[in-house]
């Protein structure tokens, strides 16, 4: 992994920005428990992660973290070096478990590489819109994913 790659603090905003400018789908998260960017040797912002609560409710038990979005500008190793910061970061904040997802047709080189294991798949979803709750289409809704999680140790 480039060592001239380096771990910097960045706020929710800084980090929902660069996703916006960069990531296929242009869309951030709401909110986090705390975000981190990864930077090169000119200090140039090259990629972020942003941890929330578990979008899952039965997953949101105070103890597990969901690793809600990576971007990157494709830089190698850039996601493993993010993906590794969180594991530590929240290793050191308390936290038992960390989860995330993918879209089936990804790899998970970036997850593997630092440690993750998938452990299970989640159908398609057919969308969260239904007569009683008018929602919008997120253009993901209809995607197998895969659901990946790192123990951590204490």
């Amino acid at each position: 992994m480039p060592s001239d790659l380096h771990i910097v603090p960045v706020t929710l905003a800084q980090a929902k920005n660069f996703v916006t400018q960069h990531h296929r789908h242009h869309k951030a998260p709401v909110g986090h428990r705390f975000s981190i960017g990864l930077a090169d040797t000119t200090n140039t912002l090259i990629g972020v992660a942003i941890a929330g609560r578990p979008v899952a409710r039965h997953y949101d038990d105070g103890l597990t973290l969901e690793v809600t979005r990576t971007c990157t500008l494709g830089t190698r190793n850039a996601n493993s070096k993010l993906y590794g910061a969180v594991r530590r970061i929240a290793t050191e904040m308390g936290y038992q478990r960390l989860i995330t997802y993918t879209h089936a047709t990804e790899s998970g080189a970036s997850l593997r590489g630092a440690g993750w294991t998938h452990t299970c798949t989640r159908a398609a979803r057919p969308g969260w819109n239904c007569a009683t709750r008018n929602r919008a289409d997120h253009g993901v809704d209809r995607t197998e994913r895969l659901l990946w999680e790192v123990r951590l140790a204490h």
